[in-house]
């Protein structure tokens, strides 16, 4: 079946590199049809562009002429390095692509007629996907930078996302009104973090401010109180977006990309809801709602338990709370992928622990290997049709006023 533009639908087919989005997607088609997911409004509270195929664009806002000059250096004199400059692209996720078998997570290198590069070609992939997926709106983020939060050299870590939201804001949020963002925030400098809510909290299409989860920060520090004060004055919400890491003091044992895959996303998010919880943040600042993105859901149910049962014997250890630990965590947000499904039962199961009708949201994770399309949630058994349009959309919407 040929949708557009030549794209077809095929039971069966190769995908590489080049492969149009659209094709890749195209039997996402066939959800929207069994479930009429176009009577939905659908929000996918996590996806991705991939920044680096635009980063020679994104160093021209670098602030420090050192900076950019140092990056420009960098990019003239090191093979290669013409989409690297100054960052610290772990080179172990390169097995994501699963020694070649998944190769869009690679690269998605198919032909965009109009656009052949930067802030335009970054546009036309996430129309490509939304429109497959049968997605109103889209929360974008970057994929590299995810790791930010581990650059050896905080200060350019912090340079670099400032480049990057400029970037973003001044270049992709115009192109598309159905793109939105949660934007990074420079989390190894509290004060920059300040700056960049003031600079970019009234941008169109910014709905929240991020941390990328893989780092070595405590969310509990004080210094970080004036940063959740104005955030929740402003009504924008945080999120906490996991990735991976295969070189901690827990994953460096691990001698298997699965290993480290499976954990780490789930670890990292692990630690800052204990040390949020455990101190307070929801106490201090009950307005503020906060998400914690791409960790799964099993680990949920997990946490509620294991910090429960701690609490109950040590309460003097967490003076400021007036509940015990599950009940924060389940008033906080979670996004759906990767949702655990081999088995429904416990699904379920975590699904109800976490008031998911009220609390979760869908996201596809696009383009990862492990991608979720909207018919994954469509397609629970054990939810209602008001269960499913929350979680789809309805959520996403009251949470970030859409």
């Amino acid at each position: 079946m040929t949708i557009d533009d030549g794209v077809r639908r095929l039971p069966t087919q190769q995908i590489t590199t080049h492969t149009d989005s659209r094709e890749i997607l195209a039997n996402a088609a066939r959800d929207t049809e069994r479930y009429g997911l176009d009577d939905y409004f659908i929000v996918d509270v996590d996806s991705h562009h991939v920044e680096l195929d635009s980063w020679p664009e994104i160093l021209e806002y670098l602030e420090s002429p050192v900076l950019k000059d140092t990056a420009h250096q960098m990019m003239r004199n090191w093979p290669q390095a013409s989409h690297l400059a100054l960052h610290n692209h772990p080179p172990g996720l390169t097995m994501q692509d699963v020694s070649g078998r998944i190769p869009h997570q690679a690269s998605l290198a198919e032909e965009t007629p109009g656009a052949a590069s930067g802030a335009e070609r970054d546009v036309t992939l996430v129309r490509r996907a939304m429109d497959a997926m049968s997605i109103d709106v889209q929360v974008v983020f970057p994929q590299p930078m995810l790791e930010t939060g581990l650059h050896p050299q905080p200060q350019v870590a912090s340079a670099l996302l400032q480049a990057y939201n400029r970037w973003f804001t001044s270049q992709i949020l115009p192109r598309e009104p159905r793109v939105k963002t949660m934007l990074g925030l420079p989390f190894e400098d509290p004060d920059a973090c300040l700056a960049t809510v003031e600079e970019f909290a009234d941008h169109p299409g910014v709905i929240g401010f991020l941390v990328t989860s893989q780092r070595h920060a405590g969310v509990h520090r004080n210094a970080y109180m004036p940063l959740y004060r104005v955030l929740e004055e402003r009504g924008l919400p945080i999120g906490f977006h996991a990735g991976p890491n295969q070189a901690d003091s827990m994953t460096s044992t691990m001698n298997r990309f699965l290993s480290a895959h499976a954990m780490s996303f789930v670890t990292c998010n692990m630690t800052h809801m204990t040390n949020w919880v455990i101190n307070g943040i929801p106490e201090r600042f009950p307005g503020l709602k906060t998400i914690w993105i791409e960790s799964g859901l099993a680990w949920v149910p997990f946490m509620m338990q294991r910090l429960d049962h701690e609490y109950f014997m040590r309460q003097s250890d967490a003076p400021l709370l007036t509940r015990p630990p599950s009940h924060y965590i389940r008033e906080m947000y979670y996004t759906s992928q990767p949702m655990e499904w081999t088995d429904a039962a416990l699904l379920e199961s975590t699904l109800r622990a976490i008031d998911a009708p009220n609390q979760l949201m869908y996201s596809s994770d696009w383009p990862h290997w492990d991608f979720d399309v909207p018919g994954r949630i469509a397609s629970l058994p054990f939810l209602d049709d008001h269960a499913k349009r929350n979680i789809l959309g309805e959520t996403a919407r009251k949470v970030f006023g859409l």
